[in-house]
């Protein structure tokens, strides 16, 4: 499990919009929110937040990239649906989820499956982790995101 201070391993990341992003050498800042589901109300909430607070981020030099293990025509249709301003990207094969520790047991009604931990992590431009939100609740997310971003 990665945590604040540890270096992101070597992975890449395909977009949404085509680009590819090295996870442990991102051009800037880079805000990698990992979310269990599109198209859910709980998921909807935080990638339009975020959304909303696209320019923030874009203008504190950060990126923005939601990751779930929905394939990326999935994606596209939930970018499409709720005009979507920040890229998504699919971990259909878990790799990512798996080597930041988001790919948790979960537990519903006595019954336990794996899924996807909604958590947050702000990697600097060396592919260290700044920062890292687990188990967040949606509501006012975004905003310390950013608020961690400037205040870096």
């Amino acid at each position: 499990m990665i945590g604040e201070g540890d270096k992101v391993p070597a992975l890449m990341a395909r977009l949404s919009d085509g680009r590819e992003v090295n996870l442990a050498a991102p051009a800037a800042p880079l805000v990698l929110y990992f979310y269990p589901k599109d198209d859910t109300s709980g998921c909807t909430k935080e990638a339009q937040d975020f959304t909303a607070l696209a320019d923030d981020f874009i203008a504190a030099g950060a990126t923005v990239v939601g990751v779930s293990r929905d394939e990326m025509n999935k994606h596209d249709k939930f970018i499409a649906k709720y005009d979507l301003k920040v890229p998504l990207a699919s971990d259909a094969d878990g790799a990512i989820s798996e080597a930041f520790g988001t790919w948790v047991e979960k537990s519903m009604y006595g019954r336990k499956y794996m899924g996807m931990e909604r958590s947050t992590f702000l990697i600097a431009g060396d592919g260290r982790v700044m920062k890292l939100w687990r188990k967040i609740k949606v509501p006012g997310h975004a905003e310390a995101v950013l608020k961690a971003v400037r205040d870096r």
